[in-house]
This record gives C-alpha cells, structure tokens and sequence, in this order.
C-alpha cells in the first residue's frame, strides 16, 4: 500500500516507476527523490476531471498527477486524514474531501438521484454535497479528509447506520442509502439546527463518520 500515516494529519506515499498517484493541488507538503507534479486540466485517466467535476453547481477540485520514484508528504488545511484501502469495491465521497490516491483506482461520477432515488437528490441540496458524488473502485489506497477525525462503522445486512448527513464522509460496498425526515431528530440527538433529516445506509460495507458538521 502506497500510504504511511506520518501522523493524525500527514501521510506518506511512496511513488514507484510506472505508477502514478493523483493528488488534490496544493495537498503536497514535502518529497524525496525523483517526483513529478503535473496539473490535471483535463482528460486524464478514466476521466479524471469529468470524475471529479461538479457538473450542476459547475465547481471542480483540481488534481496533480504525481509520477516518479520517490515518496512524497501530503497535508492540507491541517484536515484529518483517513487512510481507505479498498479490495475490489467502489469507494463513494465528495471530491473535495479526496487528498490523495491511487491511478490503478478505477475513476466515475454518480448521480445521487440513482440511490435512493428522489431523497438522493434532496440529500445533495441539503446537504451541500452537490448532486453528483466520486466514486473510486479496485484495489488500492484512498487518502481522504474530515473534521475531528474519523470513525468507521460497519454496515452489516439487516442492521442499516443512521448518520447525521453533515457528518458523512464516505461509504464503501455494497450500500444502499436513504435520506429520511424525523421530526424531532436533529433537535433532540442530532447536533445541528433546522429541519430533522438522516441518512440510512445498509447493506454490507462500512461507512466512515466526522466528529464535526463542518465543511472542507
């Protein structure tokens, strides 16, 4: 795996010969050896600015590639990180929370509308998140940032996580999520004001949580 957590808010990715890395710009923070940084305007493997693109609020996140041999120190805004390994299934999170990760990862966008079908799309207005969500699939590593740190809860069959929306950061596997009201509910256990909403996952995976309702 490419990535050493250095500490709560640093890590560490080794870059081999023939192997490159995608980072969001800016995010690096030192190198050894014989790296390369190149912005990614366009195109790009799978796509990457079509992938990473905020197509309905018309927002983008900017991304290097990294390529060369040597390892390379991500950082950004002092976020936590959490380092992600996926072994064949598709990792679902904001672009703006990816900081770094691996070009063997297969890149796309989706819809929110396509999981759950009308409350995906409410979810992303509420929310913030925009209506299309980055998907990352295979195997390797993801480097992503959160708020207060990260829990990782799992997603078992028959038993759904109920998360507050602004506390969501990723999900993985086999997931299905549901945005749903709850009078009452943000008021009285949730931590946030306003209308009472919170988004129900299930199936089989794992779903990672911010201690914090702060935007990157």
């Amino acid at each position: 795996m490419p990535f050493r957590e250095i500490n709560s808010k640093m890590v560490e990715a080794t870059v081999v010969p023939g192997q490159r890395m995608f980072s969001q710009r800016g995010a690096m923070l030192a190198y050894r050896g014989d790296v390369t940084f190149t912005p990614n305007m366009a195109g790009g493997q799978g796509g990457v600015m079509s992938m990473i693109g905020r197509r309905v609020a018309g927002e983008a996140t900017p991304l290097m590639t990294v390529e060369g041999n040597g390892t390379v120190m991500f950082g950004h805004g002092g976020h936590h990180i959490q380092v992600i390994r996926l072994t064949g299934d598709t990792l679902h999170v904001e672009a703006d929370r990816l900081l770094a990760f691996d070009g063997t990862l297969e890149q796309g966008t989706m819809f929110m509308g396509s999981q759950g079908g009308v409350m995906g799309m409410v979810r992303g207005q509420v929310t913030g998140q925009g209506l299309f969500t980055t998907t990352l699939k295979g195997h390797g590593a993801v480097a992503v940032m959160a708020h207060g740190g990260v829990i990782e809860l799992p997603i078992t069959p028959g038993r759904a996580v109920h998360v507050d929306p602004q506390a969501y950061v990723a999900h993985h596997g086999d997931v299905r999520n549901k945005l749903s009201t709850a009078l009452g509910w943000r008021d009285m256990v949730g931590r946030g004001s306003g209308e009472a909403f919170q988004l129900e996952l299930s199936g089989s995976g794992a779903v990672y949580v911010q201690a914090s309702e702060e935007k990157l």
